[in-house]
């Protein structure tokens, strides 16, 4: 089967825990958006009337399936391509994580939209050098040190242990993501994480993300996405 992913065509976003995964599973899959009229294809799924549309992207069209919201969609794919536990137990501990980690993204989000995304960042500036602080004075501390810990306490290479699951994957692209926005405070930072900056190295070495990370496929961070890259938040 074909995956249709739907996301917008220039950023990597929250479609890019999905593409993460799909990469990794060497699965067979189209960035619908970022082809001719697809864009339009998605606004027209939204917009469809009856049936289960999605509320925004991304989401994922698998069979006559259709499945929106990031952690649902991984949800789904981490059952099918050996990216998440059998057990239901397990299984579920799986998303839950992955809901935290969706939880500390929209965190970094609003380090530079504060008062909300429908206005410009120019709007909200001063709003946002006091939400960068408090960002990373306590809210970043306090979602890597839960991660630093279930590391250390998984008796294995990865979150859940020694398997990998599509959770390390997306820890990955939040370090990356970082990285980017914020590469002064990142580099002061990361002695605070050294068990997630290692779980980042090794995944970037895995054949299949190291392969898309070099790809046409892998959209380059940019001012329009979650992370952003603003000189005065990150004195």
């Amino acid at each position: 089967m074909r995956y249709e992913l739907y996301y917008w065509p220039g950023i990597q976003g929250r479609g890019e825990y999905v593409r993460l995964a799909l990469e990794e599973a060497a699965a067979d899959y189209i960035d619908v958006a970022r082809t001719e009229r697809g864009t339009a294809a998605m606004m027209r799924m939204m917009e469809a009337k009856g049936g289960t549309p999605p509320f925004a992207p991304p989401f994922l069209k698998a069979g006559k399936l259709v499945i929106g919201q990031t952690a649902n969609i991984l949800f789904y794919l981490g059952s099918r391509h050996g990216l998440a536990p059998k057990a239901e137990a397990a299984k579920l501990w799986v998303h839950q994580l992955q809901l935290t980690i969706a939880d500390f993204v929209l965190e970094i989000h609003d380090t530079h939209h504060p008062l909300g995304p429908s206005l410009y960042y120019e709007d909200q500036k001063s709003e946002a050098k006091k939400r960068t602080t408090e960002f990373w004075n306590e809210r970043a501390p306090k979602f890597t040190g839960y991660f630093e810990r279930l590391l250390e306490e998984s008796g294995g290479a990865h979150i859940v242990g020694r398997k990998l699951s599509y959770v390390d994957l997306s820890l990955f692209q939040v370090v990356e993501g970082l990285r980017y926005a914020f590469p002064k405070r990142m580099a002061a930072f990361e002695r605070r994480i050294p068990g997630l900056l290692d779980l980042h190295d090794r995944i970037a070495r895995r054949a299949n993300i190291k392969a898309y990370l070099a790809s046409e496929r892998r959209i380059a961070f940019n001012e329009d996405g979650i992370f952003r890259h603003y000189k005065e938040l990150d004195a």
